[in-house]
């Protein structure tokens, strides 16, 4: 059987109330997601970032975009969890954010950069919130209440789901 190209580190399995160290090594993902995209991309030439990762998915151009795009939304819902009481955060459509003129033809460096300080101010967040603060819930129209620790394992896992279609589309088409 063919291996699902869509979920290359697997589909999305959460862990209910994470130890603290479980807390840590998802919070050391998220640090990680910008140099782990950058090394993913480093490289790679114009029609290498417009092929898609697999067939009918985005192009490696717009997963590098998705990213930014995503967890600034993410950042966002932390801070309204933190500061408000059960916010209910506003979706956006994220196949329509990738088909914008940016999601689409953009230079990745811009993207890359914003990563990285975005992540960098995101990590700090994160590395300062007390035990207190990971049970806060936000409300998602779509999947309804979630706990801070939940969108945290979110986050984790999708900063490495979308590296993950990058190389393992790098090792498939034998790009070094």
């Amino acid at each position: 059987m063919d291996a699902d190209l869509r979920y290359p580190i697997g589909k999305l399995a959460l862990t209910k109330n994470p130890t603290d160290e479980q807390r840590r090594a998802m919070i050391y993902a998220i640090a990680e997601t910008p140099a782990n995209l950058a090394a993913a991309l480093q490289g790679l030439n114009g029609p290498q970032l417009d092929t898609p990762y697999r067939p009918g998915g985005w192009t490696v151009r717009q997963v590098a975009h998705h990213l930014p795009d995503s967890h600034m939304n993410a950042f966002v819902r932390f801070k309204l969890a933190l500061t408000e009481d059960q916010p209910t955060i506003k979706p956006y459509k994220e196949a329509l954010w990738a088909e914008t003129p940016d999601g689409k033809s953009a230079p990745v460096e811009p993207s890359l950069r914003l990563l990285e300080y975005l992540h960098e101010r995101w990590v700090l967040l994160l590395r300062s919130m007390a035990p207190t603060d990971w049970p806060r819930t936000l409300v998602h129209p779509e999947r309804g209440p979630m706990t801070l620790d939940e969108t945290l394992g979110i986050y984790a896992w999708h900063g490495r789901h979308h590296t993950a279609h990058i190389t393992a589309l790098r090792a498939r088409e034998g790009w070094k």
